[in-house]
């Protein structure tokens, strides 16, 4: 039987108890309120215990890295304000635990409008290099102690209020695999993204391909420059339709450039 679960949670300029209510919190959670103040309040809810960590800083890295520092739960799931839960998540989560004995991470389903799904899980498998790209922090449960024992934390450099718009997610998940930790997918579905304005995403111009060059570097190195012109390729007819593939492909180059700099 898995152990305690506990729900980190990023938010910005929210109220802690309409915020627990939305998103139907069902066990511990942590909540690191972005709301240009500081501040700590603790709340309980059907038993549960929600501590909320107000902070003037932004950047959803730091968010997540201050709630994993107080987390205490043997098992941690990462969530967004947006996300609504469904009411038995906590038993699914520690189902797929006790399927995936082995597992020091579980990536689950979350329902997303079909614009902006990036992945479903249709089976389990092991996570590798080769697909951990897709996956976004609201579908990563993890087990405390192996994250601890990894030295793993989310970037400071990226993702919304950072000073490269996104990525933080595909960084984290490499950086768990270098790590050496047991990354699998579940079937699982824990709840449904509740639609709003992107925090980060404002169109396809220059500092999105700018930003995108940084962050291939990043994950990629010596291969960041063919696999942006790939990632230019497939997505061309979404991405280029105002901005031509070449002069995105310069601004991914300046991207490259200025990681390796």
């Amino acid at each position: 039987m898995a152990g305690k679960i506990q729900l980190l949670i990023s938010a910005v300029n929210k109220e802690a108890a309409s915020l627990a209510q939305q998103m139907n919190i069902c066990t511990d959670a942590v909540i690191v309120n972005q709301c240009g103040r500081y501040g700590y309040e603790e709340m309980e809810r059907d038993g549960h215990r929600v501590q909320v960590f107000s902070m003037r800083e932004r950047g959803v890295g730091l968010s997540r890295n201050t709630a994993l520092l107080h987390a205490d739960a043997e098992i941690c799931v990462f969530s967004d304000e947006d996300i609504v839960l469904q009411k038995d998540y906590a038993e699914q989560i520690s189902k797929a635990y006790q399927e995936l004995p082995d597992a020091d991470m579980i990536l689950v389903n979350v329902k997303v409008a079909s614009s902006r799904r990036t992945y479903w899980n249709e089976d389990i498998h092991r996570i590798n290099y080769r697909n951990y790209g897709r996956y976004p922090a609201y579908s990563i449960t993890v087990k405390r102690e192996a994250l601890l024992r990894a030295n793993v934390y989310y970037s400071l450099l990226f993702g919304g209020g950072a000073r490269y718009s996104n990525g933080e997610d595909s960084l984290f998940l490499r950086d768990c695999l270098k790590a050496g930790l047991k990354i699998y997918s579940h079937t699982i579905c824990i709840g449904e993204e509740k639609e709003r304005p992107s925090t980060w995403f404002s169109g396809y111009h220059k500092k999105f391909f700018r930003d995108r060059g940084v962050l291939y570097h990043s994950l990629y190195g010596r291969l960041a420059l063919p696999l942006s012109f790939r990632f230019l390729w497939v997505h061309r007819e979404e991405m280029c339709r105002e901005i031509p593939l070449r002069q995105a492909y310069r601004w991914m180059k300046d991207g490259v450039k200025e990681a390796r700099r």
